[in-house]
């Protein structure tokens, strides 16, 4: 009895810390086969991208720029090039960064979206609209 109440305990006090909003969000990146800047991100970032701040925060979502559009995302704008990284949030897109411009230029773009994002989560988690 006592450890199912202090796993309920447990379980709220985490949803009450990281609000769904936090989980909702994700880089979706649009690659395709023979794309030369899609493998230099994959030697450059792929491996340490889970393990970081960004990567947590927006996981990493794969989708081939030739496959079917992913039925979740309507509303997100075409994509025409590869690799090109779309933050979402809640299937709302917070921004892209077309190509890979190397490693330090990708984790400053990619910071600044993810500045936008904490932006528009912030009012939502308060209750506020975001807009």
């Amino acid at each position: 009895m006592m450890r199912g109440l202090l796993l309920g305990m447990v379980v709220w006090l985490a949803a009450q810390t990281f609000p769904a909003s936090v989980a909702a969000a994700e880089l979706v990146m649009f690659e395709e086969a023979g794309c030369p800047w899609c493998a230099a991100w994959n030697r450059d970032i792929a491996a340490i991208y889970p393990k970081t701040a960004e990567g947590r925060r927006a996981p990493l979502r794969r989708v081939d720029l030739h496959a079917p559009w992913p039925a979740d995302l309507p509303e997100l704008e075409p994509v025409y090039y590869t690799p090109t990284f779309v933050l979402i949030d809640d299937g709302r897109e917070i921004g892209r960064i077309l190509g890979y411009p190397g490693e330090d230029f990708f984790w400053g773009l990619l910071g600044e979206l993810i500045e936008r994002l904490e932006l528009i989560a912030a009012p939502q988690a308060a209750g506020g609209s975001g807009q």
